[in-house]
């Protein structure tokens, strides 16, 4: 019978130190990578304005509300990048706290998308910077009246960007999610595609929920919301399904 490791046999005082120490680990990592990316926190304020300055051009200007501002928007985007950049070391952290927990066959599958759900997550920013935001900026910037000059607060674009790279790295790990669940054999191809049509009008709810009130953003969302389900289930019958048949076949 498979069984699983020292996990369910330590006590609660030995759980809560092993737990104290992966989020003393943790904290560390963050503390460390924070602390490197606020020294690139201009350029990275510079990347993320890029897509901004060439929607506008000279028909517009970025400005700051606030003395503060730029003080505010410099941690906030030094926070989430340093979670971003740091998150293979912490993840693994993470990792190592449960990984005792699991089956034997359960680690063998998680274990490899780990590093595909990082990828995803690249992905996913990769996406948003270079595809989202020219399109979504440049018609919302060239939307009704052409004769006005637009004033764009510095510090709520800012925080909107890193909102939406967040958000859509975190949709592109779908694929992810839903191969580690066809390999631990709680959906499958069939399943999926049973639900198609509810998945869709709740990613049409969902983008409707998290995207300012424009059509085209919800589209922008919308759309690879779809795409990213129906790869799931193209995923899940060209891995999953060979698998889960040569392991009941032997």
């Amino acid at each position: 019978m498979e069984h699983k490791t020292h996990f369910k046999e330590m006590t609660m005082i030995e759980h809560l130190e092993e737990l104290r120490t992966m989020l003393i680990k943790v904290i560390l990592i963050l503390f460390v990578g924070f602390s490197i990316v606020y020294s690139f926190s201009d350029q990275l304020s510079s990347i993320l304005l890029a897509p901004l300055k060439l929607a506008i051009g000279t028909k517009g200007q970025i400005v700051y509300l606030s003395v503060f501002d730029k003080v505010i928007v410099q941690l906030q985007l030094s926070f989430w990048s340093s979670i971003i950049i740091t998150s293979p070391l912490w993840f693994l952290q993470l990792w190592q706290f449960i990984k005792p927990g699991l089956y034997v066959h359960e680690i063998k599958v998680i274990r490899p998308f780990m590093v595909t759900g990082f990828i995803l997550f690249c992905l996913g920013v990769f996406f948003a910077y270079e595809v989202v935001f020219p399109f979504t900026l440049n018609v919302l910037v060239h939307f009704g009246t052409q004769d006005i000059a637009a004033s764009i607060s510095f510090k709520e674009y800012i925080i909107l960007c890193i909102k939406a790279l967040v958000l859509f790295g975190i949709l592109f790990q779908i694929p992810n999610v839903m191969v580690i669940l066809g390999f631990l054999e709680i959906v499958t191809k069939q399943s999926l595609s049973s639900i198609r049509r509810y998945a869709y009008v709740l990613f049409t709810v969902v983008a409707g929920i998290i995207t300012p009130p424009d059509v085209i953003s919800q589209i922008m969302l919308l759309f690879p919301l779809i795409l990213l389900y129906e790869i799931s289930i193209l995923a899940v019958a060209l891995i999953v399904h060979p698998y889960l048949y040569k392991k009941y076949a032997n």
